[in-house]
């Protein structure tokens, strides 16, 4: 028996009607605080007003390094849910007992890429053979802390599997998160840098050069989960709604690997 195939009439009705169970899942005077990692910027940017349209609540996002989210939650701050760019965050704060039981799970995925500022500089083919220090000619690797910033971490595991790292190390201007990285190589101060591709396909004034082989790092993987607070329950609205179908088109527009797509 063929797949049944919907009307585009009929698959905006589906997302109308998703969109109205998670209205009714969560009150007009919710405002719920999201924490999500710097990479999640251009979604989030579309989610917010798709979230008030359905439900009349608010979203209030707060945008960094996961790292630096992790940290400010375990000290305390009123977030309700938690996106991180990488698991090992999320561990931290599970194990501190930290999110809402049963609430976690994988969004979305995402690749490594090797960007220019330069559009003259070609494609490059990412393996041991490949010359940074010489296509930095001075400059630069931008990269987000790479030892606390999911992006950073992945990127030097990454270049220490190439056996680049230790020659490179002394060339890498390290920032707070990946998209400051991005703004360092969009704005010509740094010529190279590694980001994620779908921070590269947001910026037009930096192209991508290379995509690093998943073999070489972690899968990157983003988990979300409900923080502890008295009423979970909007956090768990919002959470439903991430992996709802309009939501999963946005993670999609924006480049992002989504599971079943």
């Amino acid at each position: 028996m063929r797949a049944r195939s919907f009307s585009p009439l009929i698959r905006a009705s589906l997302a109308v009607l998703a969109l109205a169970i998670f209205a009714n899942a969560a009150r007009a005077n919710d405002t719920i605080l999201v924490y999500a990692a710097a990479s999640l910027t251009g979604v989030m940017q579309d989610l917010t007003p798709l979230w008030t349209e359905a439900t009349g609540g608010a979203l209030k996002v707060s945008l960094a390094g996961s790292s630096v989210l992790a940290r400010q939650i375990q000290q305390g701050a009123p977030a309700d849910v938690f996106i991180s760019a990488n698991a090992d965050w999320m561990d931290v704060l599970e194990q501190d007992a930290l999110i809402v039981g049963g609430t976690r799970r994988d969004l979305v995925g995402n690749t490594l890429a090797l960007i220019a500022h330069d559009p003259s500089i070609p494609a490059q083919s990412i393996g041991p053979e490949l010359d940074l220090i010489n296509l930095l000619a001075g400059g630069r690797l931008a990269m987000a802390l790479v030892d606390a910033v999911p992006a950073g971490i992945y990127g030097k595991t990454a270049l220490t599997k190439l056996g680049l790292w230790a020659d490179l190390a002394p060339h890498v201007a390290q920032t707070d998160n990946v998209r400051t990285a991005l703004a360092l190589v969009a704005s010509g101060a740094a010529p190279l840098g590694i980001v994620y591709a779908t921070d590269a396909q947001a910026e037009p004034r930096v192209h991508m050069i290379g995509t690093f082989p998943e073999t070489l790092h972690p899968a990157i993987r983003y988990p979300a989960a409900a923080i502890n607070q008295p009423d979970p329950a909007p956090a768990l609205a919002f959470l439903n709604f991430l992996q709802s179908g309009p939501a999963r088109t946005v993670f999609a527009q924006r480049g992002f690997q989504v599971p079943g797509n």
